[in-house]
């Protein structure tokens, strides 16, 4: 949860984002930076300097891209999230959704191992299949970002040298013609720059990656994303954990897993499936409807943290994933 001074911290950096967007000292910082910016790329990557500069000049500066950056996010419990996330409607789309790409979805999943369900509902949650994907241009979010948003200019420089190098005739689109969030991510899958040059992949074998209109690239695009962030097929995500009166009380530090199951187990932790006593392990506990929920997460819930850290939002994909499969199982597509 949000505390208190985290929630001032933020309205007082949007406060100082709309200040310092009027501040001609602040811009013309912003111009030296640029500067400094395209030089490192030019001299890095064999660029032009010019050719970067020339690109710049045509990014616009764009106030609501730090206002969202600096909004405080509404905290909220478990038990108040999942109905929000899994969805009678969100379950109906996804099961349509899988039902019309089936051969697709099942191609990708033997191709990378990661389960169509899961490809289905990142989809779904991130662009609902494509209809939400961002109306900002990435040049305009990325250098607003890089250039006006001290605490993260780091993360969002790079990012923005990588949309100047992701230019290739696999990735064959003008910097200045993409389209995406306000915070720069792009496509169905909402991948940013980086995450296009590492994990993007030309699912339909034309020679290009299109991330907006070809659905064999999603689809194999998401599915690798999981695999090079440790995606194991066939393996679990999250049991419910059965949590014994007297259980030790850990606080692990993140989500990666790293205690084995038997530990977990002699502590007071214990869930009704079968786990090799060594497969790695760690603990959430979510407020749920009736209490504390405890689950045992494993390697593949670490995977989809990747996408996005919370783990509210994992474990709602993951859960909205079983249904939409579950869905999928209880009635076959009609002919």
């Amino acid at each position: 949860m949000v505390d208190f001074y985290t929630l001032c911290a933020g309205a007082l950096l949007a406060i100082a984002g709309s200040a310092s967007a009027q501040s001609a000292a602040d811009k013309t910082a912003a111009a030296a930076a640029e500067q400094q910016f395209a030089q490192t790329l030019a001299h890095d990557h064999g660029l032009a300097a010019r050719d970067i500069l020339a690109t710049l000049a045509k990014a616009r500066y764009q106030q609501s891209v730090i206002d969202a950056i600096t909004r405080p996010a509404e905290a909220k419990p478990w038990k108040d999230y999942r109905p929000i996330f899994v969805t009678e409607r969100r379950i109906a789309d996804g099961t349509a959704f899988y039902r019309a790409n089936a051969a697709l979805l099942k191609r990708t999943e033997t191709a990378f191992g990661v389960p169509a369900e899961l490809i289905v509902t990142i989809l779904g949650v991130e662009t609902n299949y494509g209809r939400v994907t961002g109306h900002y241009r990435v040049l305009d979010a990325l250098t607003t970002l890089a250039f006006y948003y001290p605490p993260r200019q780091d993360f969002f420089r790079s990012e923005l040298a990588q949309l100047f190098l992701l230019y290739s005739p696999s990735f064959p689109y003008p910097a200045d013609e993409l389209m995406g969030s306000y915070a720069g991510a792009m496509g169905w899958g909402q991948f940013m720059p980086s995450s296009v040059a590492h994990f993007a992949r030309d699912g339909d074998g034309d020679g290009k990656v299109d991330l907006w209109n070809s659905l064999p690239d999603v689809c194999a695009s998401v599915a690798n994303y999981f695999v090079a962030h440790g995606w194991q097929k066939g393996g679990a995500v999250a049991l419910r954990a059965h949590v014994a009166a007297t259980a030790r009380v850990i606080a692990p530090a993140g989500l990666e897993p790293t205690y084995p199951v038997q530990q977990l187990a002699e502590w007071g932790y214990t869930t009704d499936a079968k786990s090799d006593p060594m497969t790695p392990a760690t603990l959430i506990t979510l407020e749920g409807p009736d209490g504390p929920e405890t689950w045992v997460t494993f390697e593949n819930f670490y995977a989809i943290s990747r996408y996005n850290k919370s783990p509210l939002y994992s474990l709602a994909v993951y859960q909205l994933s079983q249904a939409i499969a579950a869905e999928v199982a209880a009635e076959p597509a009609a002919p």
